[in-house]
């Protein structure tokens, strides 16, 4: 395979030219480019509340519907497609604020290289993929996954309205916590409900984090965030943040197993989110990015410790 052109290298990613993306059809990578294909992080991090949710149920929901780890599948599966969807339409919002980021100018939108009609097309197919989830699921639990769209449809708007788009984010990326509890009992209990508490405030935390990458480039086209409003504040912030999540976590366990030593299962998850904010270099860009990859771990401690308490 030849040299890539100077002129290609410039409307072109470099995560395009190599890797899962470089392996596929030329024609097919700006969609994969689109959907995040090479940077599942984000669908992780919008899955593991609701693992976390089915898991602390635990037993709860014996003979209810989908159970167990084919219910943790299903809402992986969602997670992935809503999450591919959440970027294509995110982009589609932000084509023009995009051109402008040194980071996000070589998307496929941002450089045209795919249109807004086949953008819309591929949105739709990956719904329909969420349609399809929602589906398998406990009534209740299709309902309150529908209540999130809104907050879904709002969200690439929010950079522009408030200093805060991380809190917005950890609205809709803690949603599934909602969601999880009630497809085991078929019912919305208090231990969801502190999850997706803390979930919230463990979102804004992580996010700032990543917007610390973009914060000159944002300064210059005028996009707010938590990053920039919190300023050399930041790291104060997020330990602020991942506090407020730590307990609201601890909440939901002593909802379900009142012994005290139930809280020992957050141990590990508590060390890493400490291990982040010390660690955390505010002033550079891939160290934040770094730390901000690490919440896929983060989300799988969490995961471990409603495991150990929901089934105990």
């Amino acid at each position: 395979m030849g040299a890539v052109s100077a002129t290609e290298n410039d409307i072109v990613p470099d995560s395009e030219q190599r890797g899962l993306i470089g392996a596929l059809p030329a024609r097919i990578r700006p969609f994969a480019s689109l959907i995040r294909l090479d940077r599942p992080i984000g669908a992780w991090l919008l899955f593991w509340p609701g693992a976390w949710s089915v898991a602390l149920a635990g037993g709860e929901g014996a003979g209810r519907g989908v159970q167990g780890w084919a219910l943790v599948a299903w809402l992986g599966l969602g997670a992935w497609a809503m999450r591919s969807a959440g970027c294509v339409y995110n982009d589609i919002v932000d084509r023009d604020l995009d051109r402008q980021v040194e980071r996000t100018r070589l998307r496929p939108l941002a450089r045209g290289r795919v249109s807004l009609k086949s953008a819309w097309a591929l949105l739709v197919a990956m719904s329909l993929i969420g349609l399809v989830v929602l589906l398998q699921l406990d009534p209740l639990a299709q309902v309150l996954s529908l209540g999130s769209l809104a907050l879904v449809a709002a969200y690439p708007f929010m950079k522009r309205i408030t200093w805060w788009p991380q809190a917005w984010l950890g609205l809709v990326f803690s949603w599934a916590a909602l969601v999880g509890w009630p497809a085991v009992t078929g019912r919305i209990e208090a231990p969801a409900l502190l999850l997706y508490a803390g979930s919230i405030f463990w979102v804004i935390g992580y996010d700032t984090i990543y917007a610390l990458q973009d914060k000159e480039d944002d300064a210059l086209v005028g996009v707010k965030s938590s990053a920039r409003a919190l300023g050399r504040h930041a790291r104060a912030g997020v330990i602020l943040c991942y506090a407020f999540a730590l307990a609201l976590w601890a909440a939901a366990v002593r909802e379900v197993r009142i012994e005290w030593f139930a809280l020992l299962a957050l141990l590990p998850i508590a060390l890493h989110l400490v291990w982040q904010v010390a660690a955390l270099k505010p002033d550079d860009g891939a160290d934040a990015l770094a730390k901000f990859r690490a919440n896929r771990f983060a989300g799988l401690l969490m995961f471990a410790a409603c495991f150990v308490v929901g089934t105990a």
